[in-house]
Parts: C-alpha cells; sequence; structure tokens
C-alpha cells in the first residue's frame, strides 16, 4: 500500500481524499496555487506545498510542478481527482516515468476514451449500442452533408477531444451545417487544442443516465448502479438520482451490461464511468465513458455504503477489488444537489466573494460535501462548486421531502448560491413525477435560457 499520496486538485474532491487516506493510514501531500492558501485541503492535509500562482495553467494544470511536489515530499503516488488533469494521458505517462503511481486508469484507456470519435468505434466493436453518426472524425463538409443526409436531422455535430458542452452544436437543418461545424471546431480548437468534430443522431428530448463502475488489474470489472444525471444545464448536471425513475429493472440489467462490455473493451482499472442517452421508448445509446472518478460519485457511495475513492486507492496499489457484482447491493433512493456560487436569476452567472456566514444541514439522511467556510473568500479562477449536498431515504418521495428539508437548513450568506434553484426544481410536479428530460431547466427557467450559449471556459463536469 501507499505511504504517502499527492492530490492534485482543490476545493471538496481534495479534502475527500485525505478523508479516504486518513482513514486508511496513508499521510497526505496537499498542493495549492496562491489563491487556496486558505482552502481546507491544505489545512487538513498532513504535508502542503504552494506549486505556483492562481492561473489553473501554472499551477494545477502544469505537470512539471505537481511531479516535482511529489518527488520533492517523497510522494509515492498522485490522485488527480476529478477536472484538472485527470483525464490527461500524457500527465499519467509522466507520473509512470517518474516512478510515481497514477491513481486512475492506465493512459492507453485515458487516450482510447478520451477521443470520441475513436471511442464511438470501440463500443461499436464491442457491441455496445451507439447513435448512429460518422464512423470517425468529418473531414470536410461535403463528407458531413452525406453523412447527415444518411442519418437525417437534428443532427448534433461534438468535439473528437473533449467534452462538457464545449465544441457542441446542434443542427436541424441542412442550411446551417457549414456554419455550425466551423463554430464548433473552432471551439473545440480553442478548449481541447483540438479541432475534430464528429456527428451523432440528436435526440430531442433524452435522459442522461451514467452506470458507475470499477475495475482492477486481474481483469474484474463490477458496476456498481445507475445514477440519472437528466437535469442539467448547458451540459452541465445540476441534480443527480439514484436509482433512475426512468428504468425498469429489464432496462437495468441490460445497461449495466453493456456498461461491462464497454469496460472490458477498453481493459479498464480504476473507478469511471459509462454514460448513455436514454430516449423516450427505452433505448439507449453510449455517450461517452469518463475515465476518473465524478462529481457526483457520493450518490453511488450513499446508495451502496462502498467507499469509491478507498476502492480506486486499493486498485491503484494492485489489489483485487474484493467486490463481486452479486456483492452490490442498492438501497433507498438518493438525490444530490450541486450548491454552487452562481446566480440562477442573472443567467447562473458566478458569484465568487467572500462568505459572511455558512450553516450545513444536517439530521439523518444528510450528508454535505464541502470545501466552503465563513469566512471564505471564493476565488474567481476556478469551477463555482462549493458544496454537495446529498440526502438519502427509504423512497424517492422520502428522499425528496428530505432534500427539501435540507435546502431550507443550508444558510450561505455574502454571495450567490443555486439553493434557492433547486427548491425550486425538487419541488415542482414534474421533477416529482419523475417524467423530465434534459430540457427541463431551459423550459422551467427563463434565465437558463437567455444564457444558453455554448461556452468555451470549463465548469465542473
Amino acid at each position: 500500500m501507499f505511504k504517502k499520496i499527492l492530490i492534485a486538485n482543490r476545493g471538496e474532491i481534495a479534502l475527500r481524499i485525505i478523508r479516504a487516506c486518513r482513514e486508511m493510514g496513508i499521510q497526505t501531500v496537499a498542493i495549492y496555487s496562491e489563491a487556496d492558501r486558505s482552502s481546507l485541503h491544505v489545512r487538513f492535509a498532513d504535508e502542503d506545498i504552494c506549486i505556483g500562482p492562481p492561473q489553473a495553467a501554472q499551477s494545477y494544470l502544469d505537470p512539471k510542478r505537481i511531479v516535482a511536489a511529489a518527488e520533492v515530499t517523497g510522494a509515492d503516488a498522485i490522485h488527480p481527482g476529478y477536472g484538472f488533469l485527470a483525464e490527461n494521458a500524457d500527465f499519467a505517462d509522466i507520473c509512470q516515468e517518474c516512478g510515481i503511481t497514477f491513481i486512475g486508469p492506465m493512459p492507453n484507456s485515458i487516450r482510447l476514451m478520451g477521443d470520441k470519435a475513436v471511442a464511438r468505434r470501440t463500443m461499436l466493436a464491442a457491441g455496445v449500442p451507439v447513435l448512429p453518426g460518422s464512423d470517425g472524425p468529418v473531414e470536410d463538409t461535403a463528407e458531413a452533408g452525406r453523412i447527415a443526409a444518411a442519418i437525417g436531422f437534428p443532427l448534433i455535430i461534438k468535439a473528437a477531444g473533449g467534452g462538457g458542452g464545449r465544441g457542441m452544436r446542434i443542427c436541424r437543418d441542412p442550411a446551417g451545417l457549414q456554419r455550425l461545424i466551423a463554430a464548433a471546431s473552432q471551439e473545440a480548437q480553442a478548449a481541447f487544442n483540438n479541432g475534430a468534430v464528429y456527428i451523432e443522431k440528436y435526440l430531442e428530448s433524452p435522459r442522461h443516465v451514467e452506470f458507475q463502475i470499477v475495475g482492477d488489474s486481474f481483469g474484474d470489472v463490477i458496476h456498481l448502479g445507475e445514477r440519472d444525471c437528466t437535469i442539467q444545464r448547458r451540459h452541465q448536471k445540476l441534480i443527480e438520482e439514484s436509482p433512475s425513475p426512468a428504468l425498469n429493472e429489464a432496462t437495468r440489467a441490460r445497461m449495466g451490461a453493456a456498461a461491462i462490455l464497454a469496460a472490458d473493451a477498453t481493459a479498464y482499472r480504476s473507478a469511471g464511468t459509462v454514460e448513455f442517452l436514454l430516449d423516450s421508448d427505452g433505448e439507449y445509446y453510449f455517450m461517452e465513458m469518463n475515465t476518473r472518478i465524478q462529481v457526483e460519485h457520493p450518490v453511488t457511495e450513499e446508495q451502496t455504503d462502498i467507499d469509491l475513492v478507498k476502492l480506486q486507492i486499493l486498485v491503484a496499489a494492485g489489489e483485487h477489488l474484493g467486490i463481486a457484482q452479486s456483492d452490490v447491493r442498492a438501497t433507498g433512493h438518493t438525490i444530490e444537489a450541486r450548491i454552487n456560487a452562481e446566480d440562477p436569476d442573472a443567467g447562473f452567472r458566478p458569484s465568487p466573494g467572500t462568505i459572511s456566514a455558512f450553516h450545513v444541514p444536517g439530521g439523518h439522511g444528510v450528508r454535505v460535501d464541502t470545501h466552503a467556510y465563513a469566512p471564505y473568500a471564493i476565488p474567481p479562477y476556478y469551477d463555482s462548486l462549493l458544496a454537495k449536498l446529498l440526502v438519502h431515504g427509504k423512497d424517492r418521495d422520502e428522499a425528496i421531502v428530505r432534500m427539501l428539508r435540507a435546502l431550507d437548513e443550508f444558510i450561505i450568506e455574502g454571495i450567490a448560491t443555486t439553493i434557492p434553484f433547486h427548491r425550486k426544481v425538487i419541488d415542482s410536479a414534474e421533477f416529482r413525477s419523475g417524467r423530465f428530460d434534459t430540457t427541463f431547466v431551459e423550459r422551467h427557467f427563463a434565465a437558463a435560457r437567455e444564457q444558453a450559449q455554448p461556452v468555451s471556459e470549463p465548469l465542473p463536469v
């Protein structure tokens, strides 16, 4: 087992990893930028080291500085969390070359799934359902026109080298195809340094359902059930829950088996998710695979009582999963609301500043993962995620009531947050019914519609 793990991240996920390491008897090293000197992950790690100025490109996104920090502090492993370098195969390679274990998938798995067009081909070969579309990146508008004619409109243009809503455009007729491909390619180039795009059939009102998977170095892979991530804005998840109210047991079993096929096709080791779109007829299609721990992983932890971060660390250390598929038991219902420092009434504009009052909810079935406190000053340089509020109940109705109670208890003053937005969503008749799709937020919130244009800056995923 590792003696010391450096955490190549910040905020709540860094604190989450520190907690798992402490329970496992593993020493931790926190890295931080000059903007994060007062962050709780710095306070609670066994060691800490400043790696640069506030700008992420010169700190959290600089592999050389991070590896140097690991070498100086004697860390024998690096946990990348999510975001930043978590899905950077070159960073994973550098760790290996320096004799430091990267707590995540092998670099080849990251590369395979990081190119979305290659991922499509891999899933097709593995027998995982995939939406009709191009076999790879489209080379020119003539080829795009031929593909569009074959699969029909509407269609969606996607960046081959990234995700999170960037480099993505919906095209509803042939007249806009050339312009939208150019716009998507330009945005993808700016965001990912890769302007390649591919085309898929666009589902008008789908649900977004992902399956949590974990694999070890011995070829064993299990899934830990699904999370419904349908409530989102600009392709960014806002509320997650498990089990999905849209799945019956037969569809759940088929999707879980497809997720295992996807993991096997990539020789997957570590925790990750296989993401699907679900149409109104109950048909599902592979969307992408995220080769990292996810923001919403606590939903699965609450459902299964399995610590995913500890499992990641054990697998990276070369140990067996120790859990068979038949051992996985999900109970009750869990809902997670992402509390962001954003103003929902102003198009979800970021709201950096100093928190003047901070009180988290408690009681039976309530969990809060956060790095915030009063008087914490939220830096303007990073994503706006402040906390993850989770509730667990015996069924969905109890979870909804518990979430509303917890939101009422959650006090954050001095900045704008998404707490009022979550109250409206959770208490809406459409959400309570369980019958909604990915257009929910844009249909119900005018500020979201007004600001629903694609963006280039990274957001929490």
